[in-house]
């Protein structure tokens, strides 16, 4: 028996101000209703499918107007019985009396660690490592492999995404606020009727990879670093990141840097194609990086060697690329090891231990490739202090770049059957196609 937990909604500072309620992405790929506080069992032995929840009264109806009941929705998706949620435990403690197993999934969310304990008994420490493998396994299975109809919508969510990011692009001139754009750019979401997949990152501090602080204001000289995606109404994500000057034009050590990056995320997407480690991906584009830094004087020694030890962690201390579908890092509360590796263990080299895709790849995986430039002073200093890696570092060069900040460029993809298909319009990446887009703001 296989017991799937949906969400309840989150209050932001009392029970009725809660934050955006957000479906659990495998109840929402099973079962398809967006509401709270419902539960899904799928009886593997009968084929039956049932649906737990309450329906609402009268009094919720004055405040949120008429709803379907129940099993008027459960029906619509095809779902055939339904019950109120306190029969739920009942029906789990007789499956449990007759011995049988019920998988469920490693929950996220604490209100699932306590429903599993007042149903299961299972105490909220050991609710994820008594997750069942093989739910894990059989859900990252299915979902991993986007059927045509999650490809649409992944590209709806992508062309909306396109949009934000142009928006983002036209206005990164010198005393425009990163509010500004961030709030410019969450309405092109809304306004196409989507969400945001991630809450966005808008920022001249490129070099800081999830910086969700808005507060300064762009001034000449600076890099943008734009990093936003859209999510459709039926749960689906886009992921892209674009790099812009504020000038308008990248200064010649900008131009160089950007070219760089953006020769290593082209290599990246050559090889994308059925049978290829993603893992061999990530290691081409980091050579290009390092052959790239060495002509800079920033980095020397043999390429694999210093790939081998990690240099390159310095500058891109991120991984290539992952998968996505519901989940803008798709199926991440599910595992990395399961979802990106297919169960083999991941490294735990600094640098590849945050690579979140290594698998070989396979017709209908949907993923991103993001390769970065970074130049994080702390992480510098610290290295520096150590000596680590010193025989393919140029530490003394690397201080005129200290203030240069972060870059990267990503887009999303689907694997087919003898490539590769960028999902949704091209968005700017050239510095030619950049620097234009930056002055239709003008």
């Amino acid at each position: 028996m296989i017991l799937l937990l949906g969400s309840d909604e989150s209050p932001m500072n009392y029970a009725d101000n809660s934050y955006p309620f957000r479906q659990d992405s495998t109840f929402l790929y099973f079962f398809g209703l967006n509401h709270p506080y419902l539960a899904g069992v799928l009886d593997c032995d009968s084929g039956e499918d049932w649906v737990f929840g309450n329906d609402l009264t009268v009094e919720d109806f004055v405040w949120m107007g008429p709803q379907p009941s129940l099993a008027e929705q459960a029906r619509r998706v095809g779902v055939a019985h339904t019950a109120p949620l306190a029969s739920l435990s009942a029906l789990l403690k007789k499956a449990s009396e007759q011995g049988r197993k019920i998988h469920f999934l490693p929950p996220y969310r604490p209100e699932n660690t306590i429903k599993l304990f007042q149903w299961l008994g299972i105490r909220p420490e050991d609710a994820k490592s008594k997750a069942s493998v093989d739910l894990i396994y059989g859900v990252v299975n299915q979902r991993n492999y986007k059927s045509a109809e999650e490809v649409e919508e992944i590209r709806q969510a992508v062309e909306i995404s396109v949009d934000m990011h142009k928006l983002g692009m036209r206005m990164a001139k010198p005393g425009v606020s990163e509010l500004e754009i961030t709030a410019a750019v969450h309405r092109i979401a809304i306004a196409a009727g989507a969400q945001l997949s991630f809450p966005i990152i808008a920022t001249v501090n490129g070099q800081t990879l999830h910086n969700h602080f808005h507060g300064n204001l762009l001034k000449a000289g600076d890099m943008f670093l734009l990093d936003a995606g859209a999510e459709t109404a039926r749960g689906y994500a886009g992921d892209l990141s674009s790099t812009v000057p504020v000038s308008g034009r990248f200064t010649s050590r900008q131009r160089d840097i950007y070219d760089l990056c953006l020769a290593s995320h082209d290599a990246a997407i050559g090889m994308l194609k059925p049978g290829v480690p993603f893992k061999e991906v990530y290691f081409e584009a980091v050579r290009i990086l390092i052959r790239g830094l060495q002509g800079f004087g920033l980095m020397k020694g043999p390429v694999e060697d210093a790939l081998v030890h990690g240099a390159h962690a310095l500058f891109f201390p991120c991984g290539l690329g992952h998968m996505m579908g519901l989940d803008v890092h798709d199926m991440e509360d599910l595992g990395e090891v399961y979802v990106g590796y297919a169960g083999e263990p991941k490294s735990t080299q600094f640098g590849l231990k945050s690579l979140r895709l290594g698998r070989k790849l396979e017709p209908g995986f949907v993923l991103t490739i993001e390769p970065g430039i970074y130049f994080i002073p702390e992480l510098i200093d610290q290295w520096r202090a150590e000596g680590r890696n010193a025989d393919y570092i140029n530490y003394d060069k690397l201080e005129a770049f200290r203030t240069f900040g972060g870059l990267r460029n990503e887009e999303n993809f689907l694997i087919t059957g003898e490539g590769y298909e960028l999902l949704g319009p091209p968005k700017p990446k050239s510095i030619a196609d950049v620097e234009a887009e930056w002055a239709k703001g003008l």
